[in-house]
């Protein structure tokens, strides 16, 4: 099913630059100019630059906002963990519990960044749904397939009832057989193999955990061939192909090209028949996101192959428009995420 969620911002106008207030276009310039400039040419990061500018939120137990939260170690040794969101309202009764994968092209960002917990709160209180968001491994430092084996082993440790020693209370509250993925960007790619990965198990391996739905939020996908969204919107904020590309080189495995399977995942070398097991997927696109043309071609692929996909468009919409509140198609999205959850 497609959906074109239209124009909140333009009334349906065609636009030739996306519609931003001048605060979020200062934002995102200054947040390209720290990305760029913590890239270095040897294929590593500067991580003492990026932890000046990457502002951060504490968890914490007095709820903020109608939400409490608590950050669950899962393995210190590769600093697994993830940041917990309980809403408030949820007193008593099972609420669905939501894994998500934060963006940043593998590379950048934490479930502590300021944006995402804000984000990751505001699904929380409007969903009414517990939030658990994945900090794993960032590439260069780990590539391929470490994010996906991070958030497999957070999927085991829920399986496993780790939640109730941790917080008993939340505990009590999640429905792991409602359990959704979500995520953006990066995060999105990860939605895509974690959920196979739990999928190719789903018939013994798993004791409580269901995967009820996948949310794919502008997924970074991509491949050798160059699109015509690519090549078109040149310019377009937050994503470049220069910008993709070194990441792609930063991730993937050493020698590998873009066709690789967990970039172009329906590409030459994907692997095999989808699992029987997937469930329901969502997936998001923008208009003025130059990812959007592997993003439709998943969709394309999914719905050729059986699987239960819908298609939510936003013309007017950047790369992460989703985390920037003041965006009108922000709240807009997270209305159509509650009831694709609902």
């Amino acid at each position: 099913m497609t959906q074109k969620a239209s124009s909140l911002a333009s009334g349906g106008r065609s636009l030739t630059s996306p519609p931003l207030p001048w605060t979020t276009r200062l934002y995102i310039a200054l947040l390209s100019v720290v990305t760029d400039g913590a890239r270095r040419s040897n294929g590593t990061i500067n991580r003492r630059l990026l932890s000046f500018f990457d502002a951060r939120s504490s968890a914490s137990a007095k709820p903020r906002h109608g939400v409490r939260t608590a950050d669950v170690r899962v393995d210190p040794s590769r600093d697994l963990w993830f940041r917990l969101f309980v809403p408030s309202s949820a007193s008593s009764g099972r609420i669905p519990v939501i894994v998500y994968f934060h963006g940043g092209g593998f590379a950048y960002l934490s479930p502590a960044s300021r944006a995402y917990d804000a984000f990751c709160r505001r699904i929380c209180r409007k969903i009414n749904a517990l939030v658990v968001s994945v900090n794993y491994r960032l590439a260069p430092e780990h590539r391929y397939p470490a994010p996906y084996e991070d958030a497999v082993d957070v999927l085991r440790f829920l399986d496993d009832g780790g939640l109730a020693s941790a917080d008993p209370t939340a505990a009590g509250l999640a429905d792991l057989s409602r359990c959704f993925l979500a995520g953006d960007s990066a995060g999105g790619n990860m939605v895509h193999h974690v959920a196979r990965r739990w999928a190719a198990d789903a018939a013994g391996g798993w004791k409580n955990l269901r995967l009820a739905g996948m949310v794919l939020i502008q997924p970074f996908f991509g491949g050798e061939e160059r699109t015509e969204s690519e090549n078109r919107l040149v310019g377009a904020p937050l994503v470049s192909v220069d910008r993709t590309d070194w990441l792609w080189r930063a991730f993937l495995p050493e020698g590998a090209d873009r066709d690789h399977e967990a970039a172009n995942v329906f590409g030459p070398r994907a692997d095999g028949e989808l699992e029987a097991a997937l469930p329901e997927a969502m997936v998001v696109v923008g208009g003025f996101d130059p990812l959007q043309d592997w993003q439709r071609r998943y969709y394309e692929c999914m719905t050729a192959r059986g699987k239960a996909v819908r298609l939510l468009e936003y013309p007017d919409a950047i790369h992460a428009f989703y985390v920037f509140p003041e965006l009108k198609l922000s709240a807009a999205f997270i209305d159509e995420l509650k009831a694709f959850i609902k």
